[in-house]
């Protein structure tokens, strides 16, 4: 009788014969791939082209009941499991080598209750599938800025957005989620059954069990908002950055600003001449009154000499999709991130050193605007506990080829030690690459000793290990 080799929770590996497999798929809806099967390298491939795994086995789930033999089906042969949504962890969570993926990506349904404004959201399901059903109904809730990210990974890890300042963090609005966990239980956790277990997910990764519905709460933001681009050379990033912060501490919750430095990729409405060249630009957002929008941008267009601005009304899904082209699959990334209260002298000088000499092409950095209504929540009231944060720092390090490996995760290293002595002692945890297992306590603070008795209540063999891990505690 053949068998496979599949990797196991204790390091080893076991044989799981042909028998016991069929015996799974009698069960399993789903598809089911292993090595050498058609179409096993696409299952396996994931956003960040650096995460190159082969697991044993690849379930594809195509509902709750898929997911529930998936997890009996790993327990009862002890193997190492993986679980996927969308695939865009920067760290590669979503596979691993040998082991098995429970991948949830089919699960890609989204369900608007508008009188209620409750969205009801599939673990597979994407930034566009959310906005999709949502701006049928002028609807949306905080989440994040490429309609190709997975909502399931985003929310466990906190999640923000252009919303974020005026309705606050994705998991502020998370209001009840149905958890697969270790035991293969079904559980309905919110506010009234299994509190603790929801307070988990709001923030604590994938760390308790599989979410295989999220309910969000919706806001009332029609289907078009004031948004677009300013441009300035990096020659007078100096100035515009210190105009940008003062600008900023002022700024009225339905406005997001971010600050992005790199070099400016062929925007139509940029001189040919910029091309290439490096600039400081800054993503402008507004929810709202038409006139106010106007007017609350307007001072972003006097930081300095604009090199082209691109700003006016547009749907609000065109503008979730407006960095899609920037962060499309396939290219190397690496990250390194910090959080700050505010951008120092220091900091900005740092940030303009380093992008004076970007590696790639690709590279950027960019400082996300946060505060609002994110940091008026204290920290335990969520597993996510960063309400001091001004401002998110991602090191973002893209580039296409393995031969710049080095140089590209060197300068994103070197950028992060030199900001380090100015940023706050916490991190955003989706932020978070591979090599940084000694930073997921930063990532949840106080809350992680609280969020360690969590996981020894759902899952006190720490089944669900591959990701930022919590270990099981008392």
């Amino acid at each position: 009788m053949s068998s496979i080799k599949v990797a196991t929770v204790s390091g080893g590996q076991t044989a799981v014969d042909t028998s016991t497999l069929e015996k799974f798929s009698a069960w399993f809806r789903g598809e089911i791939f292993k090595a050498g099967d058609p179409g096993y390298d696409q299952a396996r491939t994931i956003w960040n082209a650096m995460i190159d795994r082969k697991p044993g086995l690849i379930a594809r789930c195509t509902g709750v009941a898929d997911v529930i033999a998936a997890v009996k089906f790993a327990r009862e042969n002890n193997l190492l499991t993986a679980v996927r949504s969308g695939g865009h962890n920067i760290a590669g969570k979503a596979v691993c080598d040998d082991g098995m993926v429970i991948d949830l990506s089919p699960m890609r349904w989204v369900r608007i209750e508008p009188q209620n404004r409750l969205a009801h959201v599939g673990p597979g399901a994407t930034l566009g599938d959310f906005d999709h059903e949502a701006q049928a109904f002028g609807l949306a809730t905080p989440l994040g800025i490429n309609s190709t990210t997975g909502v399931a990974g985003l929310t466990l890890g906190g999640g923000f957005g252009w919303l974020t300042r005026k309705y606050g963090m994705a998991v502020d609005n998370l209001t009840a989620v149905d958890v697969v966990t270790a035991d293969a239980q079904f559980i309905q956790a919110n506010e009234w059954d299994h509190p603790d277990l929801l307070w988990a997910t709001q923030g604590g990764g994938g760390n308790f069990g599989i979410v295989t519905r999220f309910e969000f709460k919706l806001h009332e933001i029609g289907r078009e908002v004031y948004a677009g681009l300013v441009v300035y050379s990096l020659k007078e990033a100096k100035s515009v950055l210190e105009k940008y912060r003062e600008y900023a501490a002022n700024l009225g919750n339905n406005t997001t600003v971010w600050a992005v430095m790199r070099k400016a990729p062929p925007l139509p409405f940029l001189p040919g001449d910029v091309h290439g060249q490096p600039i400081v630009a800054f993503a402008c957002f507004h929810t709202g009154d038409a006139s106010e929008g106007e007017k609350a941008i307007a001072p972003v267009r006097d930081f300095g000499k604009v090199l082209g601005e691109h700003l006016g009304w547009q749907p609000y899904t065109a503008w979730q999709t407006a960095f899609d082209p920037l962060l499309t699959p396939g290219a190397r990334n690496y990250w390194k991130s910090l959080n700050f209260t505010e951008l120092t002298d220091g900091v900005i000088d740092v940030a303009i050193k380093h992008t004076e000499k970007l590696p790639s092409d690709e590279c950027e950095i960019f400082f996300g605007l946060l505060a609002g209504e994110a940091n008026k929540k204290n920290p335990e009231d969520t597993a996510y506990p960063h309400r001091d944060a001004n401002y998110v720092m991602n090191v973002h390090g893209r580039w296409q080829k393995p031969a710049d490996d080095e140089k590209c995760i060197a300068w994103a290293r070197q950028f992060y030690k030199d900001t380090s002595p100015y940023a706050t002692e916490g991190v955003y945890v989706n932020f978070l690459t591979e090599d940084e297992k000694e930073r997921v306590q930063s990532a949840y603070g106080t809350n992680f000793k609280r969020l360690a008795q969590t996981k020894q209540t759902y899952d006190p063999d720490n089944f669900f290990r591959l990701n930022h891990n919590i270990s099981p505690g008392m």
